[in-house]
């Protein structure tokens, strides 16, 4: 191949300094950003659920898969559990997003121009900030849908079925991460039989792929299959308890405000692009990102559930603008695009990691007129649901080690503690061990499967009801009651931590009463 033509064809490696400045940048950027926000506003309630998780390894958990999970545990035996520590792998996966981007734009024929606005569109989505801001197994579900977008636009272009196989470990391991990845497979499945790719099911590599996928999968449903599919469970109620209810609309407008709307506008023409471009190439891209808004907006699923869907919609975009036949309109339009992607995301980014301190935030979040809607059934505080809720809780481990120190010494060696939800259990687990506190325990999710508080009589139980505990137990008496934070969520606010004595049954049965999966 002459010198000409491979700066003709986008998808011979260009030259490391263009690589460099269209994806290294953003990317970048994306770990910068992520670094410097780390720990202003504290660990996350998640977070310390997941951490709790990682001392408990299982093959399955009642909310989500194991592999998130045993990552979480061989980086914690290595770097620790500080907030900086855990949250380096998910700001890695946020710049490897925007980097995947970037190379789908690549691989729909898109130069450096269109290269660069992907990576700067998946940098300036607040929804990709805000997830890999922060571990959860919610980082790596992006990756892997980017990674699984890749590999079916290599295909798509080639033809070569051999990618069936590696396609199949993606989707294997991206379900070992999260049961989410099931949409991505639904939504390509329909494509395939409603265009001509449909001779891709006559195709060998394909049930390869398929079958390599089941085996990844198969302890996660072997965890399921001896735990009376606890994820159901957990699914049916989280939908009728606790997500509110959007329809359809109300999840439209979710869209925009996950993904920004001039992301939106650019995924727009990017679908466009994808369904009537390239002689209809890769319409199956688009038409997978129809049937995945259908799937989620059907099922009472929050807007966020769809973000793993838009990479190739916002590269085809970009490939769309920096396409453009006119010189002058393609480097006016291109810049344009790029200035408003820029300064968009500068001014929701606070929205999305903890770039200001809190006060300055709410400032912030005032001057705009902005009020974060919840995506759950909770009165909301001053903090929009995913800030407060990294605070209050090295102030809930201090006030429920106050009342376990205020007992006598032979009661205190004699008591277990127990919380209403993962949040505060793993709250306590964190901080409580320097403070001389128990291991606690929470009926709540996989905490069920910890089992109950040991010792269970007495019990100190913070979070919980007195008359919740007086169905279990013959004596609930107050020993503290305390002020968390006036940041926190306003149910974590104000806590009474109670000893409660006299089992009125066998633990075990009060348990199984108390079971949460939600």
């Amino acid at each position: 191949m002459t010198s000409r033509a491979r700066r003709k064809d986008p998808t011979v490696a260009p030259s490391w300094l263009g690589a460099f400045l269209a994806l290294g940048l953003p990317a970048l950027a994306s770990l910068g950003l992520h670094f410097w926000a780390d720990g202003r506003y504290g660990i996350f309630r998640d977070e310390l659920y997941y951490l709790d998780c990682s001392k408990h390894l299982a093959a399955g958990y009642v909310d989500h898969p194991a592999l998130s999970i045993w990552l979480l545990a061989a980086w914690r035996a290595v770097f620790g559990e500080s907030v900086g520590a855990i949250r380096v792998l998910p700001a890695l996966a946020g710049a490897g997003l925007v980097v995947l981007t970037g190379l789908l734009a690549r691989e729909l024929g898109g130069r450096l121009p269109a290269q660069g606005l992907a990576a700067v569109a998946a940098l300036a989505a607040p929804c990709y900030l805000g997830i890999t801001g922060y571990y959860s197994m919610n980082a790596f579900d992006l990756l892997f849908w980017a990674l699984a977008f890749f590999l079916v636009v290599r295909l798509l272009k080639t033809g070569r079925t051999a990618l069936w196989i590696p396609f199949g470990g993606v989707v294997g391991l991206g379900l070992e991460n999260k049961i989410g990845l099931l949409t991505f497979g639904a939504a390509l499945a329909l494509p395939l039989l409603a265009t001509r790719e449909r001779r891709q099911l006559l195709s060998k590599e394909l049930w390869l792929g398929g079958g390599l996928a089941l085996i990844l999968f198969l302890p996660y449903l072997a965890w399921e299959a001896t735990h009376q599919w606890a994820t159901l469970e957990f699914m049916h109620n989280a939908a009728t308890r606790k997500i509110a209810a959007l329809g359809v609309v109300g999840f439209s407008v979710g869209q925009l405000l996950e993904m920004h709307p001039f992301n939106c506008i650019l995924a727009l023409v990017g679908l466009v692009f994808l369904l009537g471009g390239n002689e209809g190439r890769y319409r199956p891209l688009g038409l997978i990102w129809l049937f995945a808004f259908a799937i989620f907006a059907l099922q009472r699923s929050k807007p966020y559930y769809l973000v793993g869907a838009y990479p190739p919609l916002l590269a085809a975009g970009a490939c769309a603008v920096a396409g453009v036949h006119s010189r002058s309109w393609r480097r006016w339009l291109t810049a344009s695009v790029l200035a408003l992607l820029v300064i968009g995301g500068a001014v929701t980014a606070p929205f999305a990691i903890p770039l200001l301190p809190v006060d300055r935030f709410i400032a912030y979040q005032t001057a705009l007129g902005v009020r974060q809607p919840s995506a759950e059934n909770q009165e909301q505080g001053v903090l929009p649901q995913f800030y407060a809720d990294r605070f209050g809780w090295e102030e809930l481990a201090a006030g429920v080690a106050a009342a376990y120190t205020s007992l006598p010494p032979r009661i205190r060696s004699a008591t277990g503690i127990v919380a209403s939800n993962y949040g505060e259990a793993g709250a306590l687990n964190y901080y409580g061990t320097r403070l001389g506190l128990p291991r606690a325990a929470t009926p709540h999710n996989s905490g069920y499967f910890w089992g109950p508080p040991r010792p269970a009589d007495p019990v100190l139980a913070v979070g919980i009801s007195r008359e919740d505990l007086e169905q279990s137990f013959q004596s609930v008496a107050e020993v503290r009651r305390f002020i968390t934070s006036a940041l926190a969520m306003p149910y974590e606010r104000d806590q009474i931590v109670y000893l409660c004595r006299g089992l009125k049954r066998p633990i075990e049965e009060a348990w199984r009463g108390a079971k949460l999966f939600i």
